[in-house]
């Protein structure tokens, strides 16, 4: 199937497609549409930059047929709030020529102004599973007309802890819908989410987890602390025309914020951070300012690796080695999408060699490593968290073992080692007056008085 034509759409859908460039289907794209149309339940298993959103959109925006009924259709839920704004522009673009309505609802904002959105009239509600539930709870938002179902992104989704609002939610769907699930790996927790919930799902894959994508170089430096990373990361960053996009991965926020800064010492207003800390406004403008090449550096924890489809990025650098191999396959899946050529670096330190080991299995490849440039400073600075800690041989407020407590111990007398009840008055009028198990009931209230 080479074209989009051979998919048997609607013209509207035709229409928008080629006004956005699309020549051709991904892979993904081309296994799921006859599926996902067929309404079968469906598990689809891609990496990050394959095609996932259009792949599940293009058959239910063909199904998808005008209608004034004012609870929603389709459900789709992600991780992310950006993964919601962005999968709803997404929407809106292939929606061109169609006439349907789509909303996104996330936390952090006002649920008074998503309620009235919502009380409007919707199509396609694109939702985080806990500001779904807290509308649906709150009665502004019913299920009752749902047909179909996405859920992109699951492994993720269940790694932030949203496992009791999915089955909540799973609860106050109707029996009779379409499932739909994305994900870039196979989890023992995704695979139960399958077993509990979907209808004998038919699973199409494209790569394995673990598979690097052929289009990005990958190297690696072996570098001795986090300020000489520093100093490394500067030095590459010195050919602008060069690294242009440069999306740059930190283990944790405090990392990310005092990278940062470290940063803007040298290129002042070309770098910009994103975290869970921050807040949505700006999180929204820092990713708008990287994707429209307004700062050419964006520097994040893991909350960007996954879902979001920034365009173009020549390069990828890992700042700090994740401790989950996976996760590395899906950072570096933010650089060579859409089939371009991509570039990616990977900084380790003695502690973060088994991490790099780790990755390298799950690849079947060895990262090509590459040696310092001499004119990069090697820093003695070190981190708080590089520190050596002292630890003290004899603190005074460590307690005593067991074994030393001295002879002035004694157990508590038999008076003082009773524990407070209720009193024994309550205890009884509780024995003698149960609870019924039938409210109402009084005949079987009595029998059993009797």
């Amino acid at each position: 199937m080479q074209s989009f034509e051979d998919f048997k759409i609607s013209k509207q859908l035709q229409y928008a497609i080629t006004d956005l460039g699309y020549e051709k289907p991904t892979p993904i794209q081309v296994k799921a549409f006859p599926v996902i149309s067929s309404g079968k339940d469906v598990v689809g298993i891609a990496q990050t930059g394959t095609g996932k959103t259009f792949a599940y959109m293009l058959p239910i925006l063909q199904g998808l047929k005008f209608s004034k009924e004012k609870h929603p259709r389709v459900l789709i839920l992600v991780p992310t709030r950006e993964l919601v704004v962005q999968t709803v522009d997404e929407i809106k673009k292939f929606s061109k020529y169609i006439n349907n309505r789509v909303i996104g609802v996330f936390g952090g904002t006002n649920i008074n102004t998503q309620k009235a959105e919502v009380a409007l009239g919707q199509d396609i509600i694109v939702a985080t599973p806990g500001r779904l539930y807290d509308l649906v709870v709150s009665r502004a938002l019913q299920l009752k007309s749902i047909k179909r179902l996405v859920i992109d992104e699951v492994d993720v989704m269940l790694d932030l802890g949203f496992r009791f609002q999915l089955s909540n939610i799973f609860d106050l769907l109707p029996q009779r819908r379409q499932n739909i699930m994305f994900s870039a790996t196979m989890t023992d927790d995704v695979n139960l989410l399958i077993s509990n919930f979907f209808k004998v799902a038919k699973k199409i894959s494209i790569a394995v987890s673990g598979t690097p994508l052929e289009n990005i170089s990958q190297s690696c430096y072996a570098v001795t602390n986090f300020y000489t990373k520093v100093n490394l990361l500067v030095h590459l960053l010195a050919d602008n025309d060069k690294y242009h996009k440069v999306l740059v991965f930190v283990s944790n926020k405090r990392s990310a914020d005092l990278l940062f800064n470290a940063i803007q010492e040298f290129y002042k207003d070309e770098a910009c951070v994103i975290h869970s800390n921050k807040t949505q406004n700006y999180r929204l403008r820092s990713i708008n300012q990287f994707d429209k090449g307004e700062k050419r550096v964006l520097v994040t924890t893991d909350v960007m690796a996954r879902g979001l489809d920034l365009k173009e990025i020549s390069h990828v650098i890992n700042f700090d080695t994740p401790i989950f191999p996976e996760n590395y396959m899906h950072r570096i899946g933010r650089t060579g999408r859409a089939e371009n050529e991509g570039h990616s670096f990977l900084f380790f330190t003695d502690k973060e060699v088994d991490y790099k080991n780790a990755i390298e299995r799950l690849m079947k490849m060895e990262i090509k490593q590459l040696l310092i440039p001499d004119s990069v400073e090697i820093s003695k600075q070190l981190t708080y968290d590089e520190q050596p800690k002292i630890k003290e041989r004899n603190n005074p407020l460590k307690l005593p073992a067991e074994s030393e407590i001295g002879a002035s111990f004694h157990e508590k007398s038999e008076k003082n080692s009773k524990t407070n009840q209720g009193g024994s008055y309550q205890r009884k009028i509780k024995a003698k007056y149960k609870k019924p198990k039938t409210r109402g009931d009084k005949n079987y209230n009595k029998r059993n008085k009797r």
